[in-house]
């Protein structure tokens, strides 16, 4: 496979192929979401939850999204690979987004910036097109405006809540981001923004209609515990096979049967 680009991304949706996207926030992982044959890598700002512990998005600042873009962009060839742009990043005026559009982008090696909203984003998604950056979109549930919201609610349940998330996407796309996610709204939502917009969507929790999903890294490979959104499938169970190896080498080294000679260094 070739490096993925926009318009292989753009040509995806009027051939019907899905889009198979994920998150990755370091090098290790990036490669092997690469071996996988994933078609787009998003280094997301759920850093923040997935690998520093925190209750959500808000604190993560613009160096920490560096650090992992840094680390994931060197690390793969062929998968798109794009960046969150912080909260506050681009929320203030157009010309701050640019501007942190353009750091993200020089700092990283990414290809593209996705950020959260709709029409309240579209000057800023405009800005940022305009000034030579691929934008990726995001609408329904927004968790950087989590606390706004709530919580982490299923958005678009009423009809003039759906007419909104609607009029977002059409926003987003109208302003020139190449792709929208859609998160945690009813699947015929889904449905309709997808038939409904020339760009592709990426549903996480959007129902099986949308262009392509995505799922953060930790929560497909069973790498996170407690209470899970219901969209989340893990497709392996590497938490449990990681405690398995950590218990057999404690008891190991405590047995004193690690290291044996295999794994010893002898002079000649």
């Amino acid at each position: 496979m070739d490096k993925m680009t926009v318009e292989k991304l753009l040509s995806f949706k009027k051939e019907g192929r899905k889009i198979a996207t994920i998150t990755a926030y370091d090098a290790p992982f990036a490669k092997i979401m690469e071996a996988g044959g994933v078609d787009l890598i998003l280094i997301g700002d759920s850093v923040g939850m997935a690998v520093h512990g925190r209750a959500d998005t808000l604190t993560v600042t613009m160096e920490e999204m560096i650090l992992h873009g840094r680390s994931v962009a060197a690390a793969v060839s062929k998968p798109f690979v794009a960046i969150d742009m912080p909260y506050m990043s681009f929320q203030t005026t157009k010309e701050l987004a640019a501007e942190n559009a353009a750091k993200l982008v020089r700092e990283t090696g990414v290809q593209a910036v996705k950020l959260e909203g709709g029409v309240s984003a579209a000057l800023a998604i405009r800005a940022i097109v305009e000034s030579g950056i691929p934008v990726i979109g995001h609408v329904g549930l927004q968790p950087q405006s989590v606390r706004e919201l709530g919580g982490y609610k299923t958005q678009g349940t009423t009809p003039e809540s759906a007419s909104a998330i609607l009029e977002d996407a059409k926003a987003v796309e109208n302003a020139g981001a190449f792709m929208v996610v859609l998160e945690a709204i009813p699947s015929e939502l889904g449905k309709r923004i997808t038939e409904e917009l020339s760009i592709p969507t990426i549903g996480i929790g959007a129902g099986p209609h949308c262009d392509g999903q995505i799922l953060v890294m930790h929560d497909m490979l069973g790498l996170t515990d407690g209470r899970k959104p219901k969209f989340v499938k893990p497709f392996a169970d590497l938490r449990q096979n990681a405690i398995d190896a950590v218990k057999k080498y404690a008891g190991e080294v405590r047995a004193g049967t690690y290291p044996d000679e295999e794994h010893s260094y002898h002079s000649k």
